[in-house]
């Protein structure tokens, strides 16, 4: 048995998800390339830590039933800020069923609130110290 436990480092009430095209230049992403009209969909973010590892899951608000999730990686690679707002991500979401980077892809993340972003960001930031 594992002594590992579930902790929730953050819950954003809203977020939503965006199809986005893919990276032009090696500067990084743009959220006004988006078109933020059209979003894939919207619920809710929770960061969840288990010992060491920690995940982004984008779940349906009144169920809990979990759309998407973002396995989140020290490096950065997983979520990665957009260069023109501190309210727009992308995030690298893997198949919920095995966690497998096998099957990926690459969505945009937003967030109503700049608060709500700093949050998210200051979640992971903690967890990155907490593990070195």
């Amino acid at each position: 048995m594992s002594d590992a436990y579930e902790s929730v480092l953050c819950v954003i009430k809203e977020c939503l998800v965006y199809r986005i095209p893919p990276r032009a230049t090696a500067k990084g992403y743009r959220a006004s390339e988006w078109d933020t009209t059209q979003f894939l969909w919207s619920g809710r973010l929770r960061v969840i830590a288990v010992g060491d590892e920690c995940a982004l899951h984008l779940e349906d608000p009144v169920t809990g039933e979990l759309f998407a999730k973002c396995p989140y990686d020290l490096e950065g690679t997983a979520v990665e800020p957009v260069i023109d707002s501190s309210r727009y991500f992308v995030i690298r979401v893997v198949d919920p069923t095995s966690g497998e980077f096998l099957f990926h892809a690459f969505l945009g993340l937003g967030v109503a609130e700049r608060s709500w972003a700093f949050d998210l960001n200051v979640a992971l930031q903690d967890h990155t110290k907490w593990v070195l």
